[in-house]
């Protein structure tokens, strides 16, 4: 079966008529993501900036706020690689997925670590961006012949850095994304999700209609 590659797994896993769609189009990288992602690359920098500088810079928080954030990412024991990763944006090609590792870290197994340019939720990461990691894992334990267990998740433009394990529920997860991606052959039912429709560049194409918080409230 053919590989499928990370961002369309993640895609998958929040809404494989997204997926669909997407695969029609040819997307083009924003400039906003190409500048919060390089904030990943800079936290030594970042900690240790003036909130005049930090003022200039694509952050979604106060420069208090984000500088305290990455003070407590600072405790990790991982932080100096975090910052100095031992491989940064490498193509990786597992058994079945293949993508871009942003960080790969070399720790006990090379541990790979994703940046994502969106906002984090209030515990642990949301479930694409846990599929996508998971993806990265495998992808790292198949050419290195070893066990990767956990994965980082960074959200730079909070100063977030969460460690993920590599769980049952979250393998299973990457395996329904995996087996949606690769069986989409034309447009999957519509699944409605008021938040994910809203939110979503094909909502008008879509179709899908969602409800008005007056008929929400009753």
């Amino acid at each position: 079966m053919s590989k499928r590659p990370f961002h369309e797994i993640e895609t998958a896993a929040y809404c494989p008529r997204k997926l669909y769609y997407q695969r029609r189009d040819t997307v083009d990288v924003p400039d906003r993501v190409v500048d919060r992602r390089e904030l990943a690359f800079e936290y030594d920098r970042l900690l240790d900036a003036s909130p005049t500088d930090l003022a200039d810079l694509p952050l979604e928080l106060s420069p208090e706020e984000f500088q305290a954030n990455l003070e407590r990412a600072a405790d990790g024991d991982a932080w100096s690689q975090l910052c100095t990763p031992d491989e940064r944006e490498r193509l990786v090609e597992g058994k079945d997925c293949r993508g871009v590792v942003h960080k790969v870290l070399d720790r006990d197994a090379p541990v790979p670590s994703m940046v994502f340019t969106g906002a984090p939720p209030n515990q642990g990461v949301w479930e694409p961006q846990s599929v996508r990691a998971v993806a990265a894992a495998k992808a790292l334990a198949w050419e290195h012949e070893t066990a990767v267990d956990r994965a980082f998740v960074e959200y730079p433009a909070y100063g977030i850095v969460r460690e993920i394990g590599l769980t049952t529920r979250r393998k299973a997860a990457y395996r329904r994304a995996l087996r949606m991606a690769r069986a989409i052959d034309g447009p999957p039912p519509r699944l409605r999700n008021d938040a994910k429709c809203d939110a979503c560049e094909y909502r008008a194409e879509c179709g899908v209609k969602t409800r008005s918080l007056r008929s929400l409230l009753g």
